[in-house]
């Protein structure tokens, strides 16, 4: 396409009176940028814990309560639960039926450490391996400032088989997740923060020269460890890799400005404590913004821990007025935990229905951010301990090739590493294979 005189770069500013300042996306941009870089791909990945309601769908006087929808295929029918989703029917897929065939047999608040990465965590082996957004991100992250983002309600890692994170390295090692929106905003959107551009310059130097002191410093040091404790330096190490990767890629991003955009709809200092509501929407915040300013390309988000663990297991209480924690609600027998569990799902489904809603309001250069984005919701249980037929959301995706509009029913055959292989390919990431995945879900990508 020729370039012409009207056409802007993406990178255009506004200078004057010695000061620099970003324009904001014309549609003169378009020509220039969809040639010279196309569209963004996208993924994330948003989990809850424990499990959902589901009453027998038969039962008259709960199932309105289930969480999978009645029927199946384009005319399924949204329970009370899901309902919020309704408005998005074209652009998400209800899933049922898939599991990791490694976890089948878990006690299901355990699985949770396997939802993306399929791994082996029976027994005493707690084999974990690489988490599907990992595999991501070592594709995506040379196109956006940071690699991914990995979030949560509690933060860190948490333990092994009650983690407080989504995401795992190479070697299986849980990545530490983060939960305080206002040091999220202010250490990934602000570029600095109120430091001079010398200041920040100086830093990245400073930090280059420690990180080169130290990989110096241990080739000696390694020489006079044990075995176990040159295991642990190796962890170390691996660890000092990756930020000295990111002090590279910190100098490499740091001329270039942040992209001008609304931040009025944040709230940077939710009480969960207080306010679930207020806190997750302000993380959804968060999501969509690094999305639409292309700051990554790759998020997980975990909203709370399984077993009762963290702050989450109290937002049936403070959220819809539920007087028994999360973990409690999924194990209760009496006829009414039905409605509650329900309810509290229903809450769910709308916090994350707020943040589809988000994606579709916000656009850049090639149209709807959901479009070139594919999110996955759910669980690593059905109900209290199953770990199979895990409720799953597939949201997004239109510009990837995703035929949605339809409940799938899959039966054990079909791992869920299937759909891991399928979205890593839709966003560009094309692998073999993933885990234990079997092929992919052509029915699904076109």
């Amino acid at each position: 396409m020729t370039h012409k005189s009207w056409h802007l770069d993406r990178r255009s500013f506004l200078r004057g009176s010695g000061v620099a300042c970003a324009l904001p996306f014309f549609e003169g941009m378009t020509p220039r940028l969809t040639k010279t870089t196309g569209a963004p791909k996208r993924i994330a990945f948003v989990y809850f814990p424990n499990g959902v309601s589901l009453p027998d769908e038969k039962d008259e006087a709960f199932a309105q309560w289930r969480w999978f929808p009645h029927g199946d295929g384009t005319e399924y029918r949204f329970t009370k639960v899901l309902a919020s989703l309704e408005p998005f029917r074209k652009d998400l897929t209800i899933l049922g039926g898939l599991s990791h065939p490694l976890s089948r047999e878990l006690l299901g608040h355990l699985a949770g450490d396997t939802w993306l990465t399929a791994g082996d965590v029976r027994g005493d082996r707690y084999k974990n391996t690489i988490s599907v957004d990992q595999v991501a991100a070592r594709v995506l992250r040379k196109h956006t400032r940071y690699p991914f983002l990995a979030l949560s309600t509690d933060g860190g890692v948490g333990y092994k088989s009650r983690v407080a994170t989504l995401s795992f390295d190479q070697s299986g090692r849980p990545i530490p997740s983060e939960n305080r929106q206002r040091s999220i905003f202010e250490r990934y959107f602000s570029a600095g923060g109120k430091s001079s551009l010398e200041a920040r310059r100086a830093s990245i130097e400073r930090g280059k020269r420690i990180v080169d002191l130290v990989l110096e410093d241990s080739k000696s040091l390694r020489r006079r460890l044990g075995k176990r404790d040159v295991t642990k330096l190796d962890e170390f190490l691996a660890s000092l890799e990756s930020v000295e990767e990111q002090i590279e890629r910190n100098e490499t991003w740091l001329d270039i400005p942040m992209k001008d955009v609304d931040t009025s709809r944040l709230d940077l200092d939710p009480d969960p404590r207080k306010d679930p509501t207020a806190y997750l929407r302000a993380t959804y915040e968060l999501m969509a913004l690094a999305l639409e300013t292309d700051l990554t390309r790759v998020m997980t988000f975990q909203t709370g821990r399984e077993d009762g663990m963290g702050f989450a297991d109290q937002f049936p209480r403070l959220a819809v007025g539920v007087a028994r924690g999360h973990h409690t609600i999924s194990h209760d027998s009496h006829a009414g935990h039905w409605e509650q569990w329900g309810r509290y799902d229903t809450w769910h489904a709308e916090q994350f229905a707020h943040f589809v809603r988000r994606l579709t309001e916000l656009e850049d250069e090639h149209g709807r951010i959901l479009d070139n984005t594919l999110v996955l919701y759910g669980s690593c249980c059905s109900t209290t301990h199953n770990a199979r037929n895990y409720p799953l959301v597939l949201a997004g995706g239109s510009k990837l090739g995703l035929k949605h509009g339809s409940y799938r029913k899959y039966d054990e055959a079909t791992p869920l590493s299937n759909l891991f292989v399928a979205m890593l390919g839709a966003v560009g990431v094309p692998v073999p294979s993933f885990a234990d995945s079997k092929g992919t879900l052509p029915e699904l990508f076109a």
